[in-house]
């Protein structure tokens, strides 16, 4: 109480703590502590004791195994003992039954004595077999259950080189002793085991190349060789099926890959077959066989699972195929294996089938007159060369230009390096093909002479026409411009490919480089092209002059009548003499055909020169082939006057200096000229005309056709040649033109002084055979042709 009442005296002044208060305080944390304290080794105790538990169950179960161990080797030691015991017995029964098998033998050797030693064994019975070798199979059979496969091999091996016995080659049941058939049919066993080590399909190429090899030395080499082929074989079926479902997400390189798959797998067969067998010859023939069929079976798939075969798709992807396929066939070739051959065997009819489908497609899109809104995806190159024509011609035009340029560029583009090697020449002769067919639908727009029906049944047919002289110089344009600008272009690709093969020809293996015969030269292929070009360009001249030629009622304005009734005044005192007026007209349709040819045909002067100059031609070799005309002055009912002679000599004169003027004279203009006027003057010699007397020298007539042309130009346009005087000229009948549909070509553009050079006309007159008395009543022979005429020209 006086404690108590002692704190609480104390406990009123302030900064004492009372001591009841400190031991209340201090006494409750040493508390909590310690039971803190005591829970802890509480835990800690049982931690040791499940330690300690641990530690003796995991003791007893070691205890156990080992236990277990020891028993499991007694266990192995007594199937051994067993093994030996059952191999005593099969000894005992072999012994035995060789024993019963001798006293047989025996006993009927008695009863047979003439021939005591035919069934006398050779052999031994196994109880006869000598220990060492007893152990030695014992062993080999101990070897062959643990598969200790290397080991089996070499005793086999050894032993078959230490004993005579086993080298013995003979295979009858009296050469056969019991020793090396046990020898043998361990020697089976062995063979067995190897072949299913080949057969185990997650076997190491180690083991399958040690399993190989142990064959090769048992004398299996053959049935390694087929095991070998057979694997890899199943292999490689199994990854083209795993392959096969996604060829269509990929059209276009899918025959790349699977190539790689199918040439990858008989590389690798011929690199284990060189490792493990060697270079045998036999091996490698056995390898082509097989690689064969599975080229042959590639080259199947490909075609099953590749798209159809006109579209531009299915090109890339044959494209694709050869240059694949002769890449890796041409890395065999330094394996020894000579596939190249076979492959462009298999692979040609392949692309050969699909650049024909592909070429079909190409003429249906590039002849089908019909308007497409899609532009093509052409270089500007291109399409600005052929929209220059658009001016002077509709769009189905150009657009037929622009289809049949992209078609041949898609084709081209398509192209691989070695698929150009061998293929360029086809590809190259069948765009020959395809633009000849362009031009024949070309043509079909051009205006048909009237006694041509069919070509008129063919122009009705098509959308494309070009009525007008600047629509049809439009489509000259785009045939020339297609054929010497833009298709050389496009197909300088195959061009420089194969100048660049024939240079680096000499690394290539001789199975790759392609003949001669698929490839083609470029001058010859422009030649080609040209004679298209030609045919084109007739049948242009050739429908120009006719329509000129004849009126639309059938009339000619080229009538021979007009040197016949003409009552004309001598022309060699005719100071400014004049060619008859249709060559007049001739001239001035020349110029204006000119003057348009200049718009349309801008900075392609050599088109219109080639052009101008089969204008004349045409007029020329129409006139000398044109039996009308001829019959009329060879008619013997008609008479001839000097005047006649004199205006056919100057209208030829006139014709030539057109050309000339034009700066397009041929030489084949000039040789046809000359044969006309051999044969005017022959023919207006047999009916009394005297050439001697009516015709000046030829550089008269040169002179005067040139003097003609100069006034004709200096005339305004409007005092030209009227259709009032070219209707003066038809004739009341109708005159049918019989002129030939082919043409020929224009020869080389010469210049010359004149027309017959410096012979005169007097020295043709000669040259036709004629001869005249003095006073001009002459006799004629004429024996000599129009060729003699022209193989004395000087040209």
């Amino acid at each position: 109480m006086e404690s108590s009442d002692e704190d609480e005296l104390l406990s009123y002044h302030e900064g004492i703590t009372p001591q009841s208060m400190i031991n209340s305080v201090y006494q409750s944390r040493a508390e909590k502590e310690i039971r803190k304290l005591c829970c802890d080794l509480l835990d800690l105790k049982d931690s040791v004791e499940n330690i300690c538990g641990n530690t003796r169950t995991k003791y007893l179960a070691f205890l156990r195994l080992s236990e277990e161990v020891v028993e499991m080797e007694h266990e192995l030691v007594e199937l051994r003992k067993h093994i030996s015991a059952q191999g005593i017995l099969i000894q005992d029964l072999i012994s035995g039954v060789f024993h019963e098998l001798d006293e047989w033998i025996r006993a009927d050797a008695l009863e047979s004595p003439q021939d005591p030693q035919v069934y006398e064994l050779e052999e031994q019975s196994p109880n006869e077999i000598d220990d060492p070798k007893r152990t030695f199979l014992e062993k080999i059979d101990i070897l062959l259950a643990e598969y200790k496969i290397e080991e089996v091999i070499e005793a086999l091996d050894a032993e078959e080189k230490s004993s005579p016995e086993l080298r013995i080659s003979g295979d009858t049941v009296s050469e056969i002793s019991s020793y090396r058939s046990a020898f043998l049919e361990r020697k089976a066993i062995l063979e067995d085991q190897l072949v299913g080590i080949t057969e185990q399909p997650l076997i190491g190429s180690i083991e399958l190349k040690k399993a190989y090899s142990g064959l090769l030395r048992l004398g299996k080499g053959p049935l390694a060789h087929q095991l070998l082929l057979k694997r890899h074989g199943s292999h490689l079926q199994k990854s083209i099926e795993a392959f096969l479902p996604s060829c269509s997400l990929y059209p276009k390189t899918f025959p790349a890959t699977l190539s790689k798959i199918v040439f990858s797998v008989i590389s690798l067969v011929a690199k284990e077959s060189a490792s493990t067998f060697g270079d045998n010859l036999v091996y490698t023939n056995r390898i082509v066989q097989w690689a064969e069929q599975e080229i042959e079976y590639f080259v199947r798939l490909v075609k099953e699972n590749g798209p159809p075969s006109e579209t531009i798709t299915a090109l890339h992807a044959a494209s694709i195929c050869v240059e694949a396929s002769l890449s890796y066939g041409s890395v065999l070739e330094s394996q020894g294996l000579q596939l190249s051959k076979l492959l462009m065997v298999l692979l040609c009819p392949y692309m050969e089938e699909v650049l024909e489908m592909n070429f079909r497609r190409a003429r249906r899109v590039a002849l089908e007159l019909v308007e497409n809104d899609s532009e093509l995806p052409l270089p500007p190159l291109f399409v600005s060369s052929l929209s220059v024509f658009a001016i002077s011609s509709d769009r189905v035009l150009i657009d037929t230009g622009l289809r049949f340029i992209f078609v041949v560029q898609d084709i081209v583009e398509q192209l691989t390096p070695l698929a150009i090697l061998h293929f360029g020449g086809n590809v190259l002769g069948r765009i020959l093909q395809l633009f000849d067919k362009f031009v024949d639908l070309l043509m079909k727009g051009l205006p048909s002479p009237s006694e041509d029906d069919s070509l008129a049944e063919l122009k009705e047919a098509t959308a494309l026409k070009a009525e007008t002289d600047s629509q049809q110089l439009a489509l000259l344009g785009v045939a020339y411009t297609v054929a010497d600008e833009l298709l050389p272009v496009i197909v300088s690709r195959i061009w420089s490919a194969q100048n660049e093969s024939s240079e680096t020809r000499s690394g290539l293996p001789e199975s790759i480089v392609p003949t001669a015969s698929n490839a083609m030269d470029y001058k010859e292929w422009k030649r080609q092209l040209q004679h298209s070009l030609d045919k084109l360009k007739d049948h242009f001249c050739r429908q120009y002059v006719l329509s000129f030629i004849y009126s639309r009622e059938g009339k000619t304005q080229l009538d021979a009548r007009m040197y016949v009734k003409g009552e004309g005044k001598d022309l060699l005192w005719d100071s400014h003499p004049l060619p008859s007026l249709p060559f007049q007209a001739l001239f001035a349709k020349l110029q204006q055909l000119a003057t348009v040819a200049g718009d349309v045909l801008l900075g392609k002067d050599k088109i219109q020169k080639v052009l101008l100059a089969r204008l004349t031609e045409t007029v020329v070799i129409w006139l000398s082939d044109e039996q009308e005309f001829w019959g009329v002055l060879e008619d013997e009912s008609v008479p001839l006057k000097p005047f006649g002679l004199q205006q056919l000599i100057l209208d030829m004169h006139f014709t030539v200096e057109i050309a000339r003027f034009a700066g397009h004279s041929s030489r084949n203009v000039l040789q046809i000229v000359s044969a006309i006027t051999a044969r005017a003057i022959k023919t207006f010699a047999a009916k009394g005309v005297d050439p001697l007397s009516a015709l000046h020298e030829d550089e008269w007539f040169a002179k005067a056709a040139k003097a003609a042309i100069n006034e004709l130009l200096m005339r305004p346009s409007g005092s030209e040649v009227s259709e009032s005087d070219e209707e003066h000229l038809m004739l009341d009948h109708d005159i049918a033109s019989d002129s030939d549909d082919t043409l020929s070509c224009p020869s080389t553009v010469e210049s010359f002084h004149s027309f017959l050079g410096k012979k005169s006309l007097r020295t043709v007159i000669h040259w036709v055979g004629l001869s005249f008395t003095r006073d001009d009543n002459f006799s004629y022979s004429i024996e000599a042709l129009p060729e003699k005429l022209l193989e004395h020209t000087p040209f």
